[in-house]
């Protein structure tokens, strides 16, 4: 568990530091301590304390810079504290929560429905057969929006797989240095491709290779295996950098190949 939840010095050592990150260098004592919500001389002795332990470092009067250690203390605490939120967003709250579901038949308000992933989204089918149930709170027809709250038990899923396919930068002759026939052979076994940079939609476009989105595709390709599909990432080698760094942070397995 994160420090900053165990006791208030930490709390508060995690919200200077990450004021100093957002004001560096020029950082006003004053400014930070009517944000963090202490006093001056408070933030002062924190300052100091942060100083003594490498986490910043002082340049001259009233200039401060966060050094790279400070910069993994940040990441390490903040990290912790998202895992904690995840948690009590998926595993504490979800039974109280109301969630949209498409409904594989007829379902009235107060109906048990049972609960399953389908293409990444949530469906509910009438009855109770199923390890995963909910109530349904509002009526609907087969193939529309249900509202369903009261969720119980496990919706049996396997997380999807994730590759991300490196193609050939533009100036290193991009698409067209790339094996298509492989390329799309690889993306026609996944669930959803996304594509990372011009290259990638270019090389997609070129094989009738249909596109998810080219926004932010480590994202949504760690969103869509957190909901069991498969997913290629098409990205050339200049951006399949940002694209691995998003699928880390979200904790995702994955694998870099070129087609």
């Amino acid at each position: 568990m994160s420090g900053a939840l165990e006791d208030k010095r930490t709390a508060t050592r995690l919200r200077i530091l990450a004021e100093i990150a957002e004001r560096q260098p020029a950082v006003s004592q004053g400014e930070i301590a009517e944000a963090v919500g202490v006093t001056s001389q408070a933030v002062s002795e924190y300052i100091r304390g942060l100083v003594e332990d490498e986490l910043v470092e002082k340049e001259g009067r009233s200039r401060y810079r966060v050094t790279k250690e400070g910069v993994d203390w940040l990441f390490r605490e903040v990290r912790a504290l998202q895992r904690f939120a995840d948690h009590v967003t998926d595993d504490v709250l979800e039974s109280v929560n109301e969630d949209a579901a498409i409904a594989t038949g007829d379902v009235s308000a107060g109906e048990t429905v049972t609960l399953s992933l389908r293409d990444g989204l949530l469906h509910a089918e009438p009855g109770e057969e199923g390890p995963a149930v909910g109530v349904a709170t509002t009526d609907a027809e087969a193939g529309e929006d249900v509202s369903v709250t009261g969720f119980e038990g496990v919706i049996e899923m396997e997380p999807g797989a994730v590759s991300v396919l490196q193609i050939h930068p533009a100036r290193l002759g991009g698409s067209s240095e790339t094996d298509l026939d492989a390329f799309a052979e690889r993306c026609a076994e996944a669930d959803i491709v996304v594509a990372s940079g011009v290259e990638a939609v270019v090389a997609c476009r070129k094989e009738d290779v249909e596109v998810a989105t080219w926004f932010a595709p480590g994202e949504v390709a760690a969103d869509a295996a957190a909901r069991g599909l498969d997913a290629v990432v098409v990205a050339s080698t200049d951006t399949s950098g940002r694209v691995t760094d998003a699928l880390r942070d979200a904790g995702v397995v994955f694998e870099v190949t070129e087609p």
